[in-house]
């Protein structure tokens, strides 16, 4: 069954710009670049990924498209750009230049204001990626979530949506509410998906097992449906947790209850629709 790795990253690491790389992060405090992705990409049946920004900033987006000029196993790349600028339509139709580009990112879940993202500013640069037909991912944590509701409100039915990394939910407390309540009402949004990915980090990083997922993977199934769901390793950030190779084994634990179309979805058809691959 073909696989596409729907999150994963880059970086030329530098401890002056990384500063997120934290003290307990040693194992990610090096440079990951295409070349130490491509074996365990082919290694797990991996035919392809998508590249997202970890930097805020324009010259992180053009580093990802040229390295997927580059490499054409990264088959989108999911960039940054000051969606609050005033020419963000102008930004945007330059950067609709290049065929890799598939969408944008900000840093919510580092925000200082609870209310970043229902500013209008930014509501008004994230309707505009829909002209271009640009993606947008969303990176919050759970108590965001009862904003993201408002957020969604504002946008057309024809502009996609991605949760990452689950909105990454309390898996070492084991706590599920208001998470599943509110991952509930978001599923109603036919226009937003959820990625599978970012699971080990939240968890104990020394001491997780595939049961601790059980629930959260489960509800999701069950709310969002096979059909907007994506597989994403969070290459090298999984690497504080678990190898590649675990993070794929872990998923395919718990979708062989699937049908066989069901995880083909999964694992690379839902990433080809909402990326446009």
């Amino acid at each position: 069954m073909e696989r596409i790795d729907a999150h994963q990253h880059f970086w030329n690491y530098d401890p002056v710009k990384d500063t997120w790389i934290t003290g307990n992060m040693a194992v990610i405090q090096r440079s990951f670049l295409p070349a130490d992705l491509a074996p365990l990409l082919r290694a797990n049946g991996v035919s392809g990924c998508i590249a997202v920004q970890a930097d805020q900033s324009l010259a992180e987006t053009h580093f990802l498209l040229d390295l997927a000029k580059e490499h054409p196993f990264i088959k989108g790349v999911v960039g940054w750009v000051d969606l609050k600028d005033v020419h963000i339509e102008e930004k945007l139709a330059h950067l609709s230049l290049f065929p890799r580009l598939k969408g944008f990112r900000h840093i919510l879940e580092a925000e200082s204001d609870p209310h970043f993202m229902l500013s209008p500013t930014f509501i008004r640069g994230v309707a505009a990626l829909y002209k271009f037909d640009f993606s947008y991912d969303l990176l919050v944590k759970p108590k965001q979530l009862h904003t993201v509701i408002k957020f969604m409100d504002h946008f057309s039915m024809h502009q996609r949506f991605v949760i990452d990394h689950l909105a990454k939910p309390y898996v070492v407390q084991k706590k599920t509410e208001p998470w599943a309540s509110e991952i509930k009402t978001l599923a109603k949004y036919p226009n937003l998906y959820c990625k599978l990915s970012g699971m080990v980090t939240e968890a104990h990083w020394k001491h997780w097992k595939a049961s601790d997922f059980t629930f959260y993977i489960n509800h999701l199934l069950d709310t969002f449906g096979p059909e907007r769901l994506l597989f994403g390793s969070d290459w090298p950030v999984c690497l504080l947790a678990a190898q590649y190779e675990q993070v794929v084994e872990l998923l395919d634990k718990h979708l062989t209850k699937l049908s066989v179309d069901e995880q083909e979805m999964i694992w690379c058809k839902n990433a080809e629709r909402f990326y446009r691959l």
